[in-house]
């Protein structure tokens, strides 16, 4: 069962160039042996092959693959499309995982018919031997687009790097804003597509990518493992304290203020990304994947903004030797602790 597992990791990541090389090397068996692992997995409908042996590119089989058009007008609440259309289609998977896709599912379908002035909603669940896939497509305006005309963003970007903070919303008295940020970190890979961006939380980054086409309406895609450990408690309790209201820490990824190649060096920009952060007690500002940071732009988070906020803890992570640079020569007035690796 190990073998099969590995076998089906490998190829829900896309991560081996050469599968039965890389099962060999891995259980030290020969190569034979290995491609018979992969080949009684394709015989069974677990995994299809394309290509000939040498070249050969092995996908997961879709075991279940449904969709259904659900109409707002009909006012079918979130609990009920679950309990109903969803659910059936998982059959019997491991509670921690369930639970997560109720969360998630439940959450996403209820931010469509809130917030995205379409008229349907399209609900797919796909499943295979290793992984669930539920998707959440509406007609309306768009997420993006709908956060930028609500809070007078300058562009839809902007609203990206809101939404990833958290708390973001446009109707506080019904909702928390925190559906999409804890969703995002719950599933192994969450994905949003509206208009011509592209928003991926992946293996614990944030990632922005701008689409040729345009695309209509907003789609939510999250994908789990059957073989996650992940618990929802243990993701609340990673961001939320039971004596502070809310959740009380964020991960800023810094690199969505960004617009292309530019560098992030102005205070404007700065104000971009302290946004909306006084809400959380501690904040981590995440600076994965930039390579430079001007003065007045590190000044005005670590020293003007923490003088300002005093009881706000600003921590700031995985920046490079040349960007930390920059970071210390404004702690030592800042309110800001060390380097968090």
């Amino acid at each position: 069962m190990e073998i099969v597992n590995y076998i089906c990791e490998l190829v829900y990541n896309k991560s081996s160039q050469n599968l039965s090389n890389d099962v060999a090397e891995r259980f030290d068996i020969s190569r034979q042996a290995a491609q018979k692992h992969i080949k009684k997995l394709v015989d069974t409908g677990i995994l299809v092959k394309t290509g000939n042996t040498k070249g050969a590119l092995y996908s997961l089989q879709d075991l279940v693959h449904e969709s259904k058009d659900f109409k707002l007008s009909e006012n079918s609440d979130e609990d009920v499309v679950w309990r109903e259309f969803v659910r059936p289609k998982l059959g019997d998977v491991p509670d921690n995982v369930r639970s997560i896709c109720q969360y998630g599912f439940t959450e996403m379908y209820n931010n469509a018919v809130d917030h995205s002035e379409g008229e349907t909603i399209t609900v797919a669940v796909k499943r295979t031997a290793y992984n669930i896939k539920l998707l959440v497509k509406d007609d309306g305006i768009g997420i993006f687009k709908k956060i930028k005309r609500d809070f007078r963003l300058e562009d839809e970007r902007h609203a990206i790097l809101e939404l990833s903070k958290g708390k973001l919303t446009s109707d506080p008295s019904r909702h928390s804003g925190e559906g999409i940020f804890f969703t995002s970190r719950m599933f192994d890979k969450f994905n949003i597509v509206s208009g011509r961006q592209f928003f991926t939380h992946f293996n614990h980054n944030d990632w922005l990518l701008h689409e040729e086409n345009e695309k209509a309406g907003t789609t939510v895609l999250m994908d789990i493992s059957l073989f996650s450990k992940r618990t929802t408690k243990e993701v609340f309790d990673e961001y939320a304290k039971i004596d502070y209201p809310g959740f009380y820490k964020t991960i800023v990824p810094v690199v969505l203020a960004k617009y292309g190649d530019e560098s992030l060096i102005s205070r404007s920009q700065a104000k971009r990304v302290l946004a909306g952060v006084e809400k959380f007690s501690e904040v981590f500002f995440d600076f994965k994947e930039v390579s430079e940071v001007g003065q007045a732009f590190v000044d005005e988070i670590f020293r003007v903004f923490a003088s300002e906020h005093p009881d706000l803890h600003l921590v700031y992570m995985n920046a490079d030797e040349s960007v930390e640079w920059m970071i210390k020569r404004a702690l030592a007035t800042g309110n800001t602790r060390d380097n968090v690796n």
